[in-house]
């Protein structure tokens, strides 16, 4: 038992050390390289050799890295909780129709022409959170009814599917209405960026996607007992219906911000736990949950890193990075799935 949990620490301190160590390589590189050296100068505020280094650092850098640890770190629990609540490997953040509902409240605030939504539109990015945040609560708050009413997950997940399905065709209504200028913008924000979130905005993200997290870790004893089914949960007296509601809510929190501050960000959530079972083979939540926060921060400031493409003027969108890491995973783990089905 002691080589066990010696092995877990060991794997937290080195993955904490990697984390650190892209951190700072992603603050490093981009259009323009910065030595490292000054890098490290910066953050613990010493003078820099030129001055608009630490302008690029601080005012665009900085918060970029910080935001990928956000979105890494809070969708990989998202997808573990989603997983875990659905017994589904498949299971990502998004199945419940929170990032459909996230990307509603965006085009009707880029393409419907209302009154309302103008005046949201002149906030800027402010307003697309905004926007963002009524479309992915009024989801929330639909689901949250209907899973008083319906009594088991695998309904709820059809329930899901089905309202992400509805709000993705008002979408593709609107966009056939729609001028192509109009049209492009919104497939802009669709594409996911990190380097769109501000200082103030991290303000209001931050506590969002902590409180998620801190929701997470107060239900992984129950999320142990919700993989041996739900008769055995109410064997233990454990409250199904109360522990569903918090997952689904931490859930909607790390999913729903996340997609409200920097657009959809696929594959993090789906793949992130599946390689965070492959390396500790367990399913013990008290275990994974840091993990997935660990490597969800590691995998997300390496596709960043990708996606600036060092050296080079062009950046990449972050959604076809993270597919292109994220679904040769989610492949495997449909074969594997396959083949153990095949055997048995």
């Amino acid at each position: 038992m002691t080589f066990i949990r010696s092995k877990y620490l060991m794997f937290y301190i080195i993955a904490s050390a990697l984390v650190i160590i892209l951190f700072l390589l992603d603050i490093r590189y981009g259009t323009v390289n910065i030595p490292l050296d000054q890098v490290v100068k910066s953050l613990i505020g010493q003078p820099l050799e030129k001055e608009s280094w630490g302008f690029i650092i601080t005012e665009f850098r900085l918060p970029k890295a910080l935001t990928a640890v956000l979105v890494g770190s809070g969708l990989s629990v998202a997808g573990l909780l989603m997983q875990t609540l659905f017994r589904n490997p498949l299971a990502g953040p998004f199945v419940l129709g929170i990032s459909n509902g996230a990307s509603l409240g965006v085009a009707l605030l880029i393409m419907s022409g209302n009154t309302l939504f103008n005046m949201l539109y002149q906030l800027g990015n402010w307003g697309i959170v905004i926007a963002a945040v009524l479309g992915s609560t009024a989801v929330l708050a639909m689901v949250l009814l209907l899973s008083v009413k319906v009594k088991d997950n695998v309904s709820l997940l059809i329930v899901g599917l089905m309202v992400g399905s509805a709000t993705g065709a008002v979408v593709s209504v609107l966009q056939f209405f729609s001028d192509a200028e109009i049209i492009q913008a919104y497939l802009i924000w669709t594409f996911g960026s990190l380097a769109g979130v501000s200082w103030e905005q991290l303000q209001v993200l931050t506590p969002i996607v902590f409180l998620g997290i801190l929701l997470a870790f107060i239900s992984q004893k129950q999320l142990n007992t919700f993989l041996l089914g739900e008769q055995y949960a109410r064997g233990l007296g454990i409250s199904i219906k109360k522990y569903r509601i918090i997952v689904i809510i931490a859930t909607c929190l790390l999913a729903g911000s996340i997609t409200a501050f920097c657009g959809p960000v696929a594959f993090i959530g789906l793949a992130i736990p599946h390689i965070a079972r492959a390396v500790f083979q367990t399913a013990n939540h008290s275990v994974l949950i840091p993990s997935v926060i660990l490597i969800g921060s590691v995998v997300t400031l390496i596709c960043d890193m990708i996606a600036q493409m060092p050296g080079e003027q062009t950046t990449l969108p972050i959604n076809a990075v993270t597919a292109l890491l994220g679904a040769p995973v989610v492949i495997s783990v449909v074969i594997r799935s396959r083949m153990m089905k095949t055997s048995i």
